[in-house]
């Protein structure tokens, strides 16, 4: 075989192994809903496309929304997609739809709102704004993904920790700050092995044989790159 046909199938399966071997399995993910532009509706960002945005991006089971947005929209999660389609939630069962961020109005303030929404059930997912009688949501602040199971939920998020706070009920406040549901150190997205559940026998027998792998990579890349050696020396 001519020599540089051999060097250049060398560093194929080196290159190969290196793709599928970098960082072993994919981390959780945060997505901030609309980027820059936060969570509202046309009528105060007119360029707001959150289906449009929401179509170039994979979302899976422990990956986390986050809205940045105020006390005057609200962050309504639904599986039902008649909710969604009707933009009103006040017909909506206890557990098909969720109010995330609390609104108010009639507040005299208006206060930045960051709330972050985990993503805990596979299939089609609708989130809107339900705020002044579904307007907001006429006018744009509405989108739909599909969760795909991809890693499957982590432990943290299988059962909630105590006091964690939860969807705010369908009755808003007063003009006192919101309080918000994303932490100052808010910093979800890790793999699953980061997680100190995964301490178990589970967890050990996942390590090993993630270490067992790693190595016959790199003996096989090594093994490779000595054959490709010796073929050149001849």
């Amino acid at each position: 075989m001519d020599q540089s046909k051999v060097l250049m199938v060398v560093l194929f399966f080196m290159v190969s192994l290196n793709i599928n071997g970098r960082g072993g399995v994919a981390g959780y993910k945060n997505y901030t809903v609309g980027d820059d532009l936060g969570w509202f509706d046309k009528l105060e960002k007119p360029t707001v496309n959150y289906q449009k945005w929401a179509s170039s991006k994979t979302f899976s089971l422990g990956d986390f929304l986050v809205f940045n947005t105020d006390n005057n929209h609200t962050v309504v999660q639904t599986y039902n997609s008649t909710i969604y389609n009707l933009c009103d939630d006040s017909n909506a069962l206890d557990n098909d739809t969720f109010q995330y961020a609390s609104p108010d109005p009639s507040a005299s303030i208006v206060h930045p709102v960051s709330v972050a929404v985990p993503l805990l059930k596979v299939g089609p997912t609708y989130f809107f704004s339900s705020d002044y009688d579904g307007e907001q949501c006429e006018n744009g602040q509405r989108f739909s993904i599909n969760v795909t199971y991809g890693q499957g939920l982590p432990p943290s998020l299988r059962t909630p920790p105590p006091g964690a706070p939860g969807p705010v009920g369908q009755q808003s406040g007063d003009d006192t700050v919101p309080e918000t549901t994303v932490p100052a150190n808010f910093d979800h997205p890790k793999d699953i092995s980061d997680d100190g559940d995964d301490e178990s026998d589970d967890g050990k027998k996942k390590k090993s044989m993630a270490t067992i792998i790693g190595c016959s990579r790199w003996v096989f890349s090594w093994s490779l790159i000595l054959v490709g050696l010796l073929y050149t020396c001849l």
